[in-house]
């Protein structure tokens, strides 16, 4: 199962990519500019996660040579880190995790939420709002929307999975545990996108109003918890902000320690949100 999940990461990421590319060259060629323009953007917040691991190969002390910067141009870094952890997965065979293996895994885990977070959950509203709303027998932005679920799900999987990794004795989930947890993540996400794009096909532009409501709730909610992540005060406030819009979509714990209340609380948060719109 060591070697098999960046195996499963690097399946994954290869059948998205090629859904949202069969996407784009849907729209270009059935005459849909609106909509090939607006998928085509959904790409670009990406380079922020490709970026951010340009810089921690430097940081690692890769030199950036031409194949690494092209890789990373074509938003491949993930791909290459995860390539990079299956064959360190491999020679170690059964002999452990080592640390150099669990800092390439953590990397990789983290990019790939980030990314996942910056361009999937994008491409995925955009899909949806297109399959729902729009074109119903687009076979293309549903199957492509319905892979972005699974790649977002997916990514925040490895996040709790190296999470646990980094307990004393290197926790290894098995994969009755992975697939719990997939279940979980992908039921959760799929049903806030639904909602926000059937309220938004109903109600128009008031579905940002509430949301935008919902992300600032979630911002107070964090900056009240003092969540000092990151050391300067400024840059956790603006880190607590960039969090609480993710908290629109699901919840992800940042914090050591029992995490049942602050779960509690989102779900209620997540609860109110939905009877407000239900009821107007």
């Amino acid at each position: 199962m060591r070697g098999a999940f960046p195996g499963l990461c690097l399946a994954l990421l290869a059948v998205e990519r090629c859904a949202r590319l069969c996407t784009i060259i849907y729209y270009l060629l059935s005459g849909q500019y609106v909509w090939f323009g607006l998928t085509v953007s959904c790409l670009v917040p990406g380079y922020a996660a490709q970026l951010l691991s340009a810089l921690w190969f430097r940081a690692d002390g890769r030199q950036p040579c031409r194949s690494l910067v092209v890789l990373h141009v074509l938003q491949l870094g993930i791909w290459k880190r995860y390539w990079d952890v299956l064959q360190m997965a491999t020679k170690a065979g059964g002999n452990g995790i080592t640390g150099e293996l669990l800092m390439q895994q953590g990397d990789a885990s983290v990019l790939q939420l980030l990314e996942a977070l910056l361009q999937s959950l994008p491409h995925l509203l955009l899909q949806a709002y297109v399959f729902v709303a729009v074109d119903q027998t687009g076979l293309f932005p549903g199957v492509s929307a319905g892979l972005s679920l699974l790649s977002l799900a997916w990514a925040l999987v490895s996040y709790s999975r190296f999470a646990c990794l980094l307990k004393p004795g290197h926790l290894y989930l098995p994969a009755a545990a992975l697939l719990c947890l997939l279940l979980w993540r992908t039921g959760m996400l799929g049903t806030r996108v639904l909602a926000l794009v059937l309220f938004a096909r109903l109600y128009s532009f008031w579905v940002f109003a509430v949301a935008g409501v919902h992300w600032l709730v979630m911002s107070f909610w964090l900056v009240a918890q003092q969540t000092d992540i990151v050391t300067p005060s400024c840059r956790w406030r603006l880190f607590n902000c960039l969090l609480g819009a993710v908290y629109v979509f699901c919840y992800i714990n940042v914090r050591p320690g029992p995490s049942k209340l602050r779960v509690a609380v989102f779900y209620a948060v997540g609860a109110q949100a939905i009877q407000y719109f239900a009821w107007i």
